[in-house]
């Protein structure tokens, strides 16, 4: 969601939905020379960003594609259009008012409104129910309990018209509570740079501790192999995102060890990872043969 706001929309939500009250003339300007089709300039968010999610959704239906909502930092969020009058400035954005923590919070709801528009225009309205949502940084299982809650007030409720709903697993108390989480969500991704940052105590950014931050670690490996095992008892869906599995055979080979459901790749990453995918395959077969037959 993240690319289709900064490419295509380019403007803060929060700046669409307060157009009238924006303090700056400059950053009006800007707002009404992108949307000046638009009378009302919420509807811009929500029918560009149902146009970029419905033109993804359309190319793969009906197979499942899985959206995450948006996890700017406070940064990255005040670098959009008129999104400095709506962030504050923090000292760590990486830990700091970012994922699910937003989407109820007054600073943001409304704002989330409007993703929720976008994707419920996309499910009903355009009919691709091949969408699924998943909700990235989810810190405990209250907030899980306020994320359902508000998709369901805004018309996008978990089990309605096939509907699933995701989570990132990417804190060690998603993993520590791997069960619990269970019970709101249908499926898990573990985000690979957030845990191993946040098992380690590194800093992703931090080039100065670049040498430290190793999915690889293995404490890392322990946290995904838990919440593998986890998922598998309560028959939730699991999957990994990020480069690992393609960047390290052995990662991959552990991670179909594991008995994890799919692993997803970058574009430039995918031959490569569909490559270690298959040799870990075969290998975990060979060796299953081999332990029956002594």
């Amino acid at each position: 969601m993240e690319f289709v706001i900064n490419n295509s929309i380019q403007i803060h939500p929060m700046a669409l939905k307060h157009f009238d009250t924006l303090k700056d003339q400059a950053v009006k300007d800007k707002i009404q020379k992108l949307t000046h089709h638009y009378p009302d300039k919420s509807d811009y968010f929500v029918h560009k960003l149902a146009e970029g999610i419905g033109t993804i959704a359309a190319a793969f239906y009906p197979k499942d594609v899985i959206v995450r909502t948006s996890d700017f930092k406070t940064n990255e969020y005040a670098s959009l259009i008129g999104g400095s009058e709506f962030e504050p400035v923090e000292s760590n954005p990486m830990l700091g008012f970012r994922g699910a923590s937003r989407y109820y919070n007054p600073k943001y709801q409304d704002a989330f409104e409007l993703e929720c528009k976008a994707l419920k225009r996309v499910r009903e309205t355009m009919g691709l129910t091949n969408v699924k949502i998943m909700i990235p940084f989810c810190r405990t299982l209250k907030e899980a309990a306020k994320i359902v809650a508000v998709l369901e007030k805004n018309g996008l409720k978990r089990g309605e018209n096939g509907l699933q709903i995701y989570m990132m697993t990417e804190i060690p108390n998603n993993i520590i509570l791997a069960e619990q989480f269970a019970e709101f969500f249908d499926g898990f991704s573990i985000g690979s740079n957030d845990l191993t940052q946040l098992t380690l105590g590194v800093d992703r950014d931090s080039e100065l501790l670049s040498d430290i931050f190793d999915i690889n670690d293995i404490g890392v490996k322990k946290m995904i192999a838990m919440v593998i095992q986890s998922a598998r008892k309560t028959n939730t869906k699991i999957g990994l995102c990020g480069q690992a599995p393609s960047d390290f055979p052995e990662f991959a080979q552990f991670l179909v060890e594991q008995g994890i459901n799919s692993v997803s790749f970058n574009p430039d990453a995918l031959i490569s990872g569909i490559k270690n995918i298959n040799k870990a395959e075969k290998s975990k077969t060979a060796y299953g043969m081999a332990e029956s037959s002594n």
